[in-house]
């Protein structure tokens, strides 16, 4: 398996390998978005590709993408589409502005099936966000996949949102070099916990 590296527009000569890791990935639980969605994000992808600091970082196995990540640099002011308000709401205006603007943004990070279980994603993780400003990296991820947010957790990045146990919201994780990291409020603990200290 090799990484390759790529910025900007390079990515979108491999749109439709993209497209086919993205539909492998995303249609399987707890996704299950359907084909369509991988038009969906070729769509984004172009666009995506325009960003101010914009990188792609591809696993081929052989010829074959077996996985990728993308990344770019967060807006000032924060970018108000998306997923972002409930981000801002997480972290208030403060921290938000203060962590994440100008920080890079892991967007995507998918590994075919096949794949899995040889280190492929921490890879791609660790090459997209080798030249992270100041070692600011920031991504959010969905507690409806617990073995995402364990993935982020082994990695050493820090998770900085903590909504509902029983929920289905996002979390925000603040990569290991990120300096604020060590400033990210720890979970509250479960009720009935005895708090020492």
């Amino acid at each position: 398996m090799s990484v390759q590296v790529l910025k900007g527009a390079d990515v979108l000569a491999h749109a439709d390998a993209l497209r086919s890791v993205y539909v492998d990935v995303f249609r399987a639980p707890p996704w299950n978005e359907d084909e369509s969605t991988g038009d969906a994000f070729v769509r984004r992808l172009s666009g995506d590709a325009a960003r101010g600091g914009f990188t792609a970082a591809l696993a081929f196995a052989g010829a074959e993408v077996a996985g990728f990540a993308t990344a770019w640099t967060t807006g000032t002011p924060f970018p108000t589409g998306r997923c972002y308000p409930q981000v801002a709401v997480g972290l208030g205006p403060e921290r938000t502005a203060d962590w994440l603007c100008g920080a890079l943004e892991i967007d995507e990070l998918a590994v075919r099936p096949g794949a899995r279980g040889r280190g492929v994603a921490g890879e791609l993780l660790a090459a997209v966000t080798a030249e992270a400003p100041g070692g600011r990296s920031w991504l959010l991820t969905s507690t409806r996949s617990p073995r995402a947010v364990s993935f982020y957790r082994h990695r050493d990045w820090t998770q900085a949102t903590h909504p509902s146990p029983d929920g289905q919201g996002i979390v925000v994780f603040l990569g290991p070099h990120h300096p604020a990291r060590s400033l990210a409020a720890l979970p509250s603990p479960p009720p009935g916990t005895a708090v020492t200290g």
